[in-house]
């Protein structure tokens, strides 16, 4: 059901194949995906395009407390978005500042 032009652009989770986000190439929108539904989620509003989603996550960096995807922060070497609903004590979450 996946189609070549959809490509995956994040997951919810550093490790997380389950679900994300993918951008649909043929309109240059990004969407959510599940593999729980088996296909991505085509009934739902279209999110933003690829360069507003990318303009909005470097202004969270800039500025982290303005960030409406959850506040950025490092776990494992990783730029991650949280905190976790469920700490992991092998990958602490810290808080990005700026």
């Amino acid at each position: 059901m996946w189609r070549t032009t959809w490509v995956p652009v994040c997951s919810f989770g550093a490790d997380d194949t389950f679900s994300g986000l993918y951008l649909e190439t043929d309109t240059g929108y990004m969407y959510p995906w599940s593999r729980e539904d088996h296909y991505p989620y085509r009934d739902e509003a279209k999110r933003e395009t690829l360069v507003t989603y990318l303009e909005e996550i470097a202004d969270s960096l800039e500025a982290p407390s303005l960030s409406t995807y959850g506040k950025p922060g490092i776990a494992g070497g990783a730029l991650v978005w949280g905190p976790p609903n469920v700490p992991d004590p092998d990958r602490p979450w810290m808080e990005y500042t700026g």
